[in-house]
């Protein structure tokens, strides 16, 4: 059976970036989705389209077939009066290199890298991770056949039920990933998950204004 819309795709991959493992899935713990539904980046499941099981895979997506362009404007200071809790601020929290959830002015939540941590602000990146990276898969399919319609109302783990705002056509973009961390390119992990992905208006602070209103969460 080949892979085409509506089809439940098993499969392994490796993810490289700049010559290093960013990301993998293995034979034990494999990533599984449903061809078509949009729960990964578009360019991905269109290098799969027409495999088979025991077929073997290996491309290259750049960055605008990924994560998009790096945004200088998606990093900026925030003060760190921001970062209070119980009206003390958490110096415990604020480490460079550490994400931290945060919400913006619509009460949405999204992810910021800290890089630099200075007297009277904090510097952080709204970019995703992945962003203006070239991604370099390999990989091999271990088996596809039909969605049911559960699956497909509902999503292999339960994705597109109506508490989580997607169906089947919606949803978020990542490009897989079950790592303990929830995968750098998505996956269902706590530390951001599929939605931490970059998406077409830059991300979820993107577009918002200096400051964007950001705050932690």
């Amino acid at each position: 059976m080949k892979i085409d819309k509506h089809k439940v795709v098993v499969l392994t991959y490796e993810l490289k970036v700049d010559g290093m493992i960013a990301d993998k899935a293995t034979e034990i713990k494999p990533l599984d989705y449903i061809q078509g539904c949009h729960m990964l980046i578009p360019a991905f499941e269109d290098q799969l389209e027409g495999k088979q099981e025991g077929d073997s895979f290996e491309f290259s997506l750049q960055p605008e077939d990924g994560y998009g362009p790096y945004e200088p404007k998606h990093r900026f200071d925030i003060p760190k009066s921001s970062f209070e809790i119980n009206g003390e601020i958490r110096e415990d929290l604020l480490q460079v290199g550490r994400m931290i959830p945060m919400l913006n002015g619509n009460g949405d939540v999204c992810h910021a890298l800290i890089v630099e941590i200075k007297e009277e602000s904090v510097t952080v990146d709204f970019n995703h991770p992945m962003a203006g990276k070239v991604l370099n898969f390999t990989g091999k399919i271990l088996s596809v056949r039909e969605a049911t319609e559960k699956e497909l109302s509902e999503g292999l783990h339960g994705e597109f039920l109506p508490q989580q705002g997607h169906g089947c056509g919606g949803g978020c973009h990542g490009c897989g990933g079950h790592g303990e961390e929830g995968g750098c390119c998505g996956g269902h992990g706590e530390d951001g998950g599929c939605c931490g992905g970059h998406d077409s208006e830059g991300g979820c602070c993107g577009g918002h204004g200096e400051g964007c209103g950001c705050h932690q969460n």
